[in-house]
């Protein structure tokens, strides 16, 4: 009687990174085939691909999922799958500049031989996503004027100098920085006033700093919330230092909560970030689904 193999569908961004992925790509097959997958590969070329893809993999009943790429393939690829009743398995290959999701749940970075070993020999964990209306994020979501840096970096700036791209663009940004007038509902409370940025944690790990939401946890389902006070540019600075140790949720200008469900709207236009990608604008509720999606974790 002759064995099926399982069938796995690669997604990846040839420009995530620096191109490494793409060169590396032969051998990357040649193991999945040789660990048992019988594995085919989607390049992605515009925005809304990898969901694209990842929606056909799920109808076509592969049996894993293969996101490699940065936070924003990842984000794609997770929009595909999040509505279907059926969804395999999703293992990530983290080549992207920032990977805050691979970074919080202990994948390789900058090694894709070793994800690859972890997505064979890891272990499928059901973890909370996000819902924003009809889009899904498995991360981060955000408001503010600090928030539009992941989608105002060119993206041949970030393949070039990676992460740092990022705080360079942060730096010239932070004396331009205004408030907006932000109403947040949930269960337990109402919050009315003006903020710097607010944002929606599933994971500990944000623009590559661990501890911005310190209890957030992937399994509890529950968002860790963190909200910004309207700051002066020195008040901004010293919250800033404090993130490193994870000192800044005690600040007076900082509120950190957790819930399961909240509602955001604002006077003014707001625009909402979703795991480093333009996700709409308040008013949006937003939703936690607990352990909605399987993820290949490194096995504890």
């Amino acid at each position: 009687m002759m064995i099926r193999m399982k069938r796995a569908r690669l997604i990846y961004n040839p420009t995530s990174g620096k191109e490494e992925f793409q060169r590396k790509l032969p051998e990357i097959l040649d193991y999945f085939e040789r660990a048992g997958y019988e594995t085919s590969c989607h390049a992605t070329k515009k925005a809304g691909d990898a969901t694209k893809a990842a929606e056909s993999a799920v109808n076509h009943g592969f049996d894993l999922i293969i996101a490699a790429g940065g936070d924003g393939t990842l984000y794609e690829v997770v929009n595909g799958m999040a509505e279907k009743p059926h969804r395999p398995p999703l293992g990530i290959i983290p080549s992207g500049t920032t990977n805050d999701f691979a970074r919080a749940i202990g994948l390789p970075l900058r090694n894709i031989k070793k994800s690859c070993e972890m997505i064979v020999r890891g272990e499928a964990m059901p973890i909370d996503i996000g819902k924003v209306n009809n889009k899904y994020f498995i991360n981060i979501a955000g408001a503010g004027a600090l928030t539009d840096l992941t989608y105002e970096v060119p993206s041949k700036l970030k393949t070039i100098m990676g992460q740092l791209a990022y705080y360079i663009k942060g730096i010239e940004k932070l004396p331009f920085i205004r408030p907006s007038h932000v109403r947040i509902e949930t269960d337990e409370m109402v919050i009315d006033e003006e903020i710097m940025l607010f944002l929606i944690a599933n994971s500990n790990s944000v623009g590559g700093l661990e501890r911005l939401a310190p209890s957030a946890s992937l399994y509890d389902g529950k968002f860790d919330c963190l909200i910004l006070k309207k700051t002066s540019f020195p008040e901004f600075l010293r919250i800033a230092t404090h993130v490193i140790k994870g000192d800044h949720i005690k600040d007076p200008d900082v509120i950190y909560f957790q819930t399961k469900k909240l509602k955001a709207s604002a006077s003014s236009n707001v625009y909402i970030n979703l795991d480093g990608e333009l996700g709409g604008e308040l008013p949006i509720e937003f939703t936690a689904l607990p352990k909605h999606l399987k993820v290949i974790m490194p096995k504890k």
